[in-house]
């Protein structure tokens, strides 16, 4: 059988995610502590996987946490915008707090995951969303049939996929962690994807030794 190992890591930590701020599309950099978190990843990876490629959305919080893995395994990373996070449109920028107080009708919809409203000024629905996800991760896992890889993106995008392992719906209430930086296991079939292991965040215990130790 055509199977595709896939081990799908969302970014380190961002200014913006401490903040609850919506990134989307904007190129938000990561933290110290999300540096941090991207090299104890890397390390990690580098003592128990074998990879044999190496994907990254093109937002440079991704980026940055891909190159921190590709350093460790000695792997180049390569781009891919199907692997960006959601376009919030006039969400982005702006915290939680910000888009119940100031778009209160639009956040109703956003909170209720109406799969087909679009986020007025350019955003994307849920149904875009999946749509481009799915298309640009049956695209790269089809290339790497009997490999592993690594899929570097954001908490939509890992969101996304994980309905799509579980075969649960959009609207469906998430009970599932998107943790910055965990470890989540999948396999790829040309019929779909299926869930191996999720939230794995055991390398963030020696990034909390280490600064208790400072």
């Amino acid at each position: 059988m055509e199977v595709t190992r896939i081990l799908a890591i969302r970014h380190g930590e961002t200014a913006w995610n401490v903040d609850t701020r919506l990134q989307g599309h904007l190129d938000i950099p990561l933290n110290e502590t999300g540096l941090r978190q991207a090299e104890h990843l890397g390390r990690a990876l580098s003592e128990r996987e074998t990879v044999d490629a190496i994907y990254a959305s093109d937002l440079s919080r991704a980026q940055a946490t891909a190159q921190a893995i590709g350093r460790w395994m000695g792997q180049t990373v390569q781009t891919h915008e199907g692997l960006r996070e959601r376009h919030f449109g006039v969400f982005q920028g702006r915290t939680f707090a910000e888009v119940e107080t100031q778009l209160p009708d639009h956040a109703v919809q956003w909170r209720k995951r109406v799969p087909d409203w679009t986020p007025p000024g350019g955003g994307e629905s849920l149904l875009s969303l999946q749509a481009r996800i799915l298309a640009a991760v049956n695209a790269l896992a089809a290339q790497h049939t009997g490999q592993q890889i690594v899929l570097v993106a954001h908490g939509g995008v890992l969101d996304i996929l994980y309905r799509a392992a579980a075969r649960l719906d959009l609207q469906a209430a998430r009970t599932w962690q998107l943790a910055n930086t965990a470890i989540n296991r999948l396999l790829w079939t040309p019929q779909g994807l299926s869930l191996v292991g999720w939230g794995d965040t055991s390398h963030l215990d020696a990034l909390a030794r280490d600064e208790s130790s400072l």
